[in-house]
């Protein structure tokens, strides 16, 4: 059985963690199966934006039990390799060349949050609880704690970070982690209409220049960033989409992304 299912429908591709029984929760092959899914959904020419979303109650309730019994006797070279490969997957997602979307049916706990935490927007129900649980179990939010840093305030980040408490879905929201609650019924179309906003309006090598200046300019020092901007303004001019985009604003025709 497949951990993880990929589907696409209207240029949207769905990635879908298969564990319902274990809650979605995170071990070595479910990691590895995502990383092959977003691989896949980068290359694949019908998709435009990605969803990333859970069969049933849980959207994914951090590392498997199992999982973390098994860690208990490892090296640290066996751990560090271990880590490497959660922080490949983390960093994968964040640094994708297409949009990626959280679509939280449920609770999204420690890794689980990590994964809600990497994509580029959050929509979840109100009735899920988040949260980075490490610290009340003698662990550290490592990985996710270097993603979360530039999504929220340091402030809140310790908040979220050094508590270890659950929140809902609402006050996520107010920290900068959701983007927007639906309810259970309404979240797939809610999701599937802002993914069809972005795609319809939206051109999609700007969404990817733009993604990847989000990721690369935050560690530069000032000038730097400056001189790194002017250089990808100068590159986008230069796309095949800019001068269709301004081709078409120039003769008042509709844009067709």
């Amino acid at each position: 059985m497949s951990l993880v299912l990929y589907s696409v429908k209207d240029r949207i591709g769905y990635l879908t963690l298969n564990r319902p029984l274990k809650r979605n929760a995170l071990n070595h092959e479910l990691i590895s199966e995502l990383k092959t899914a977003f691989t896949r959904a980068e290359a694949d020419a019908h998709v435009k934006v990605v969803v990333l979303k859970a069969n049933g109650e849980s959207f994914c309730a951090g590392a498997d039990l199992a999982y973390l019994q098994e860690l208990q006797n490892f090296s640290y070279e066996e751990n560090l390799a271990d880590s490497n490969h959660l922080k490949e997957l983390f960093l994968q997602i964040y640094q994708l060349k297409k949009v990626v979307i959280a679509q939280v049916q449920g609770h999204a706990l420690a890794g689980g949050c990590g994964l809600v935490t990497v994509c580029d927007f959050a929509f979840a129900v109100p009735e899920a609880r988040l949260g980075y649980t490490e610290v009340k179990i003698g662990f550290i939010p490592a990985i996710v704690l270097v993603f979360l840093l530039r999504k929220i305030s340091e402030q809140k980040a310790k908040q979220l970070l050094l508590s270890g408490d659950l929140v809902t879905a609402g006050v996520a929201m107010q920290l900068g982690l959701i983007n927007e609650l639906a309810p259970a019924e309404a979240l797939e179309d809610t999701v599937y209409s802002f993914a069809q906003k972005l795609i319809k309006n939206n051109s999609g090598q700007s969404m990817e220049l733009t993604k990847k200046m989000i990721s690369e300019v935050q560690s530069l020092p000032i000038r730097e960033a400056l001189d790194y901007a002017a250089q990808m303004n100068a590159t986008a001019r230069l796309t095949d989409d800019c001068r269709k985009g301004i081709g078409a604003f120039l003769n008042k025709q509709e844009i067709v992304w």
